[in-house]
């Protein structure tokens, strides 16, 4: 069965950008993709210049341009098509990559239409704790032309910390990136500390044995959004893999604050990887 990628589309430059990420890594990953646009909020105003009974027509024309632009760029044997679709953006989105066996999510996260409403705030945590699959999101401005070479994969004392590895290591294969993996210590105790060098010293182990190419650095951490986004600028990171940390008080609505904080302020995308979607550890 053929990889797929599913990219949400609201034909902001923004969103195009996330399209221009999600080709270069399907080249890679000789993999199918299908952009996706959900007619739930009136775009005629802020995207599109015709009457709100004539957007359906303007968005299949403006889809067919894509597919001509960007098939050549695509593997051999692989293609992109759309979906057009009525409902909110984030249950839209989920459903199609649901049903094309996607095995990752692209989205924009400051579209200037249809997502800036489910990506401001709060909100803009629905789509990544929503999904399954890992997302990559990334914010408007991100240099698209840019190749997976160096990714950022920090991990904490959580149990959760390593289950982000596989999908991690098999995009870094793809590009022969080098992953930087982070020990990232927020408190003193010892019994703490040892658990994150143990699980430090797993995760070389499995990036060994895959031939994944990484270095490992420890760092002291008083907010580990900050201590994480603050080393990823200084080696200039293509990517920071994260876990959404869902809590299961609030399945499906939120994601714990240190991945919120991450979504929406990470000038570097990010890749948010669900509990649920790991097979490792």
């Amino acid at each position: 069965m053929s990889k797929n990628i599913v990219v949400g589309i609201d034909f902001s430059d923004c969103s195009m950008n996330a399209l221009e990420h999600a080709v270069i890594i399907a080249r890679k990953a000789k993999s199918d993709i299908t952009m996706v646009w959900a007619n739930h909020l009136d775009y005629s105003k802020e995207i599109f210049s015709v009457e709100p009974e004539h957007i359906r027509n303007e968005v299949q024309k403006r889809f067919t341009g894509l597919v001509e632009k960007y098939s050549p760029q695509l593997a051999e044997g692989t293609g992109i098509d759309f979906r057009m679709e009525k409902g909110k953006v984030y249950k839209v989105i989920c459903q199609v990559a649901k049903e094309t066996n996607a095995f990752l999510l692209i989205v924009g996260t400051h579209g200037s239409s249809g997502f800036e409403e489910f990506w401001i705030g709060s909100n803009a945590n629905r789509i990544v704790s929503a999904s399954k699959l890992p997302i990559i999101t990334i914010r408007a401005g991100v240099d698209s032309n840019k190749n997976l070479k160096t990714i950022v994969m920090p991990l904490d004392s959580t149990k959760i910390t390593r289950k982000k590895l596989p999908i991690t290591a098999l995009l870094a294969r793809y590009f022969d990136a080098e992953i930087h993996v982070l020990g990232v210590f927020t408190s003193s105790a010892e019994n703490i500390r040892a658990r994150i060098e143990n699980y430090v010293a797993q995760t070389e182990t499995y990036l060994n044995e895959n031939n994944v190419r990484y270095r490992t650095v420890f760092l002291e951490a008083g907010n580990i959004t900050d201590t994480v986004l603050d080393y990823a600028k200084k080696v200039d990171a293509n990517l920071i893999s994260i876990m959404t940390e869902q809590e299961t008080t609030t399945a499906n609505l939120w994601i714990g604050p240190y991945a919120a904080q991450m979504v929406n302020h990470s000038p570097i995308p990010v890749l948010s990887v669900h509990i649920e979607n790991t097979d490792l550890f």
